[in-house]
């Protein structure tokens, strides 16, 4: 029979809340089941057992689990225990993690960030403003589409995607060392898609999977989606910590590591070629598969070396998109991957979205060959570099300092003064209509309190600054009365 192992301990009971001991074992057990990593019919634990656990009394436990028992959320079987109830709740990514603050919930703050009625000003989001975007030559490709006979605008993409953009691909691959041909590249709707389908894969729930702390917040909810075990390790400015990242794959046997190489989302930092080759010969050793996410390749002023071009495609799988640097409303991205693998995710995407996006494909391939997108981001990285410049001198006269000084892209990754939780300001600064993104929703280990990643694109308009120093001022510690 297997067991029900309720992953809680002392530290999940806050005997200062207002919610009852009972509410926090009955949360706790809801969480367990609503995070999909168990089955219906599967036994708790004990009562005697999860009490020693969570330290609370057996009556308290008794309560929790016949007040559940009333929900229907599990049964209890007489002389034998309580086990889950036959039919699991539907799935919500709310349940399977810790809840948290708004202000740090990276669900919470996308909406937010996405929601196009609103005038809201927006530091915290990750992408550029629409108005950065090339949209009159967008809309001079599509008049030149409409009217190329041979354009697919109406009918389902090939399965591995339109090949004359995947042999686009593959040379601008190449360009940053990685030899895929276009065989070993299949098109993807974006590369969250792209990321997606991978975890599908690779993963089955219960796998354990590193990250960098702090991470692409997105990572966070996509992985939850999957019911795997997601352990991180801290990064440097020039990539993962080594000693604790080997420690990690000694401990955890994870199967996968999600990282970016180049212009890491939300530091800017950039892998040195040092500790690239590094967390490949560890990935070699503990059999580690790893996700190169290289979707801001294209802001760099000077190519960084990348994890796939060490390895050539065999334990590494990279991945990129458009949707940054062209257009959010183009859904693009790809994967490069081995040949063997390339064909089981052509059938994966075939079952999970039977086609790709044709029109896309094409929007995106005659952007790329009359040379539109290469003037655009030409411009696009000068632009940027003055902004990062001017924003930065901004932030440091209020008092938030870079960790470190990116190289090119558009992120800002800031140390907040002493004692202030960047959580708080970002509730203070929500009530003037402005949307910052803390560094805890970016941290798995909820260790990035003190700092703030800023979109320097997104810092254009000068009620910004006054905004967050108020902020700042109303979420610093008050001084003791004398």
């Amino acid at each position: 029979m297997e067991i029900l192992t309720v992953q809680m301990n002392k530290q999940d009971i806050d005997r200062t809340a207002n919610t009852t001991l009972v509410a926090q074992v009955m949360a706790a057990v809801r969480a367990e089941i609503s995070s999909r990593q168990t089955a219906p019919g599967m036994k708790l634990r004990s009562i005697r057992s999860l009490a020693q656990r969570m330290q609370v009394s057996k009556s308290t436990v008794v309560d929790a689990y016949e007040r559940l028992v009333a929900e229907g959320a599990i049964r209890a079987r007489a002389g034998s225990g309580f086990y889950v109830a036959g039919h699991l709740p539907p799935f919500s990514i709310a349940d399977t993690g810790p809840q948290l603050d708004q202000a740090i919930d990276p669900i919470w703050m996308t909406r937010r960030s996405l929601d196009t009625e609103s005038s809201l000003l927006k530091p915290g989001c990750g992408w550029l403003p629409s108005s950065w975007m090339p949209e009159p030559e967008i809309r001079r490709s599509l008049r030149q589409m409409s009217r190329n006979s041979h354009a697919n605008l109406t009918d389902y993409s090939t399965p591995y995607g339109l090949p004359a953009l995947r042999q686009l691909l593959s040379r601008r691959l190449a360009d940053h060392g990685i030899e895929a041909p276009p065989s070993q590249i299949m098109l993807t709707e974006s590369g969250t898609q792209a990321i997606d389908l991978l975890c599908r894969f690779l993963l089955g729930p219960g796998d354990t999977v590193l990250v960098d702390d702090p991470c692409y917040f997105n990572f966070h909810a996509l992985l939850r989606a999957h019911r795997v075990k997601v352990v991180s390790v801290p990064y440097t400015p020039n990539g993962p910590n080594l000693a604790q990242f080997e420690q990690v794959l000694v401990d955890h046997s994870p199967r996968l590591y999600i990282t970016n190489s180049a212009l890491h989302n939300p530091t800017g930092a950039t892998l040195s070629p040092k500790v690239a080759h590094r967390v490949l010969k560890l990935a070699d050793q503990h059999n580690l598969l790893i996700i190169e996410d290289d979707i801001f390749a294209d802001f760099e002023q000077e190519p960084a070396p990348r994890l796939a071009a060490f390895d050539g495609l065999d334990r590494v799988i990279h991945i990129g998109s458009f949707s940054k640097t062209l257009s959010a409303s183009i859904r693009c991205g790809f994967i490069a991957a081995r040949p063997d693998w390339i064909e089981a995710l052509v059938d994966l995407k075939l079952a999970t979205s039977f086609g790709g996006g044709g029109f896309s494909a094409e929007l995106v391939l005659t952007l790329l060959k009359d040379g539109a997108y290469r003037r655009h981001i030409a411009g696009l990285k000068n632009r940027l570099a003055d902004t990062m410049g001017k924003a930065g001198g901004k932030l440091k006269s209020i008092g938030l300092v870079p960790w470190i000084e990116p190289n090119a892209g558009m992120f800002l990754w800031c140390q907040l003064p002493a004692n202030i939780d960047a959580a708080d300001v970002a509730r203070a600064a929500m009530t003037e209509g402005v949307v910052l993104a803390p560094g805890n929703a970016f941290s798995p280990t909820q260790a990035a309190s003190s700092f703030m990643r800023f979109n320097v694109s997104q810092t254009r308009d000068p009620v910004i600054f006054p905004i967050l120093e108020r902020a700042l001022a109303q979420a610093a510690p008050k001084p003791a009365n004398m």
